[in-house]
């Protein structure tokens, strides 16, 4: 049976850590290239999509073509025994030398000393190429221990059937028209009134591990949730009590169903697939299944501002493992990874977004609905370095914990924003101590 990445998140919903994630896909079976040999290979472990496994298979190739001699073996695993495997080839000293890891679970393989700090083995100026938020989320104390190989964020993805019913015929078409959040209150209020009970107005992509893309809520009233030091919880705020509240009137105002809280096993995605509600929020990963299965019209546009405009900074990194047995061959294979041809032909083919400076400036064309990429690259521009280097923290996995319980007590489970936010401070402490 194909598994599509939408059924494959559904599946991930339940792995502990990591799990959820735009731009996760899965590898049907685990392979092999070729067994390693000598100092002249490098061992890459990674999951994949279909499009993601051909593209690294491309980029492999070509790599191995500019260094005569030099051997890439890639090792294709499901992506619900990626980190099981990874955890357990670390624990026994036999890791491969590269993998791919998200940039929540990045902090935690940094953090214990187990990636190769980068910095002496790339070239100066390297990390110029890059975007300065995609660069922080590579980084712990200040140095670089792996490289930003593509990213994702959310936008809004609308029926346009089910917003003409509600009188709705135009949406923001660049980031500085998005609608404000009291602009996406009132179109809220105003679909919900005229939708049937059945049908709600909206679904956002909390669940599971996503729940960090609860954090765009926070940036957006320009707020943190760890202070400068990385360590010192940040989030018991007037920021954190106007994010907190706005998410929380969703479900008080019935414009999300109720089984959209961050514990559910129902993605938002698949509310919106099924015609529940008429607006979702979405990576562009979901493009090539969204316009394959759909049977109506649908389109995509911005998220919501507040203060700023923010995103959640999804995707994954390349990185190291201290034991990887050439560190100047790696470097080497990260700059090839990373260059313009290569991560435009990756992300295009993929449905995901480049974290090249020079690619977000000059665009990149989807394979699929080319003409949505503006809107993603444009979302993607207003993460900050700042959010996505509290989100590299290496106490990334236990915060996760701590912001699924709490905001799940919120937003159903009767909990006040102010008791909410203190448990949010208090676990989020606990976890930066620890």
């Amino acid at each position: 049976m194909d598994l599509d990445r939408r059924h494959f998140l559904a599946a991930a919903g339940a792995v502990s850590l990591p799990a959820v994630l735009a731009g996760c896909g899965f590898a049907p079976s685990s392979s092999s290239d070729s067994q390693p040999s000598g100092t002249d290979t490098i061992t890459f472990t990674t999951w994949g999509t279909d499009s993601e496994l051909a593209g690294f298979r491309s980029a492999i190739s070509s790599f191995e073509s500019a260094n005569p001699g030099s051997k890439v073996t890639l090792n294709a695993v499901p992506y619900d025994q990626m980190f099981t495997n990874i955890d357990a080839q670390l624990q026994a000293g036999n890791p491969p030398d590269v993998f791919r890891v998200p940039y929540y679970t990045f902090g935690s393989y940094a953090g214990r000393g187990q990636l190769l700090d980068l910095g002496p083995h790339l070239a100066d100026g390297f990390s110029d190429r890059f975007t300065p938020q995609a660069w922080a989320a590579v980084q712990n104390g200040g140095k670089a221990y792996g490289v930003p190989h593509h990213t994702d964020t959310s936008v809004i993805l609308y029926n346009k059937a089910l917003l003409e019913s509600a009188g709705i015929t135009s949406v923001p078409t660049s980031l500085d028209q998005a609608w404000t959040w009291d602009e996406f209150a009132q179109l809220l209020q105003t679909m919900r009134d005229k939708l049937p009970g059945s049908r709600y107005p909206l679904a956002v992509n909390w669940q599971g591990n996503g729940v960090t893309r609860w954090l765009s809520w926070l940036f957006e009233s320009d707020g943190r949730f760890l202070a400068e030091d990385l360590k010192t919880p940040a989030i018991d705020s007037a920021q954190g009590k106007e994010a907190l509240d706005f998410t929380k009137s969703f479900f008080e105002k019935k414009f999300v169903p109720q089984n959209n809280s961050v514990k559910s096993t129902k993605l938002a995605a698949d509310l919106w697939y099924g015609q529940t509600t008429a607006m979702t929020f979405g990576g562009a990963f979901l493009i090539p299944d969204s316009e394959k299965t759909l049977e109506f019209e649908w389109g995509a546009t911005f998220a919501p501002r507040n203060k700023r405009s923010a995103g959640d900074f999804g995707g994954n990194a390349l990185v190291a493992t201290k034991a990887a047995r050439n560190p100047a061959l790696v470097a080497k294979f990260f700059d090839h990874m990373t260059n313009a041809d290569q991560m435009r032909a990756f992300c295009e083919s993929a449905s995901l977004l480049p974290t090249r400076a020079d690619l977000i400036e000059k665009g990149i064309d989807f394979k699929v609905r080319p003409e949505l990429s503006p809107v993603f690259v444009g979302q993607a521009s207003s993460v900050k370095a700042q959010d996505s280097g509290q989100v590299a923290s290496p106490s990334m996995s236990k915060i996760i914990t701590v912001l699924k319980d709490n905001l799940e007590a919120a937003f159903v489970g009767g909990q006040d924003t102010a008791a909410a936010l203190s448990s949010m401070s208090s676990g989020i402490g606990a976890a930066t101590a620890s």
